[in-house]
């Protein structure tokens, strides 16, 4: 079950538990051969694995149009149930160090959505910016934003600066002119000094536990291959991984 869905078996019934309570007095839309247990288990395995979804039809014996509907109504649900179990920029705690970094969770190319291919990386996404203490913990995460936009516009937009002192912060180069503590560019006139190549690999050993953190919340494979389901699910299910992540941590 865990290496399935990430969760054990307790943590899947807690789930559907905390569903079928935000679901009482609605409509339950998932589908009835499935029932919200393996519907609940369908979107995680979905979710960890991004496993196709002719494959978890061949493996749970019902259609890919049932898969289909399954993950569809499970994934805001989750969204919605886990959402008091992310931190908000506001959780941040100013009396420590963060460090900052930004990520692009890919999806396939739309041709009705060009902002969302980033020149950075050379193809399409949402890009969020990921917050974490020296130590690794993953502490915050901002909404996606279209992967045309680079981290400093990122970073501004999510606001997580907004009355904190951003010299406690650290970053790479692509928040220069931030007020983040981030490595000396190397000017074009000159070698950079000894001291600045010093500074910068010491600057980027501390900095390393962020690109872990990333890793380890792009262990839900969805974030870390290309989407393929409508765009317009997208955000939902950013919005359920992370919320998982969060819990799973708890």
């Amino acid at each position: 079950m865990y290496h399935t869905t990430g969760l054990t078996r307790d943590r899947v019934e807690e789930l559907c538990a905390l569903i079928r309570e935000a679901s009482e007095g609605s409509i339950r839309r998932w589908p009835p051969v499935l029932g919200l247990y393996r519907s609940v288990v369908v979107t995680l395995a979905y979710l960890r694995r991004n496993r196709v979804q002719a494959e978890l039809a061949e493996a749970f014996e019902v259609s890919r149009s049932t898969i289909s509907r399954a993950i569809a109504v499970v994934t805001p649900l989750l969204a919605g149930v886990l959402e008091e179990c992310v931190p908000a920029a506001d959780d941040l705690d100013d009396r420590n160090s963060h460090i900052v970094d930004g990520t692009l969770l890919p999806c396939w190319s739309w041709a009705s959505r060009p902002e969302l291919f980033s020149g950075k990386h050379r193809t399409t996404g949402f890009t969020v910016q990921v917050v974490c203490t020296p130590d690794g913990r993953l502490r915050w995460v901002s909404d996606p934003m279209p992967g045309s936009r680079n981290d400093i516009v990122g970073l501004k937009a999510s606001h997580v600066l907004d009355g904190r002192d951003p010299g406690t912060w650290l970053g790479d180069k692509g928040y220069i002119g931030s007020g983040i503590l981030t490595p000396i560019r190397k000017p074009r006139n000159r070698e950079q000094p000894d001291w600045e190549k010093v500074f910068n690999r010491h600057h980027n050993s501390i900095r390393v536990v962020v690109e872990r953190a990333i890793a380890q919340l792009k262990t839900w494979r969805v974030l870390h291959t290309d989407y393929r389901r409508p765009i317009n699910t997208f955000a939902d299910t950013i919005s359920a991984v992370i919320g998982l992540y969060f819990y799973a941590a708890e």
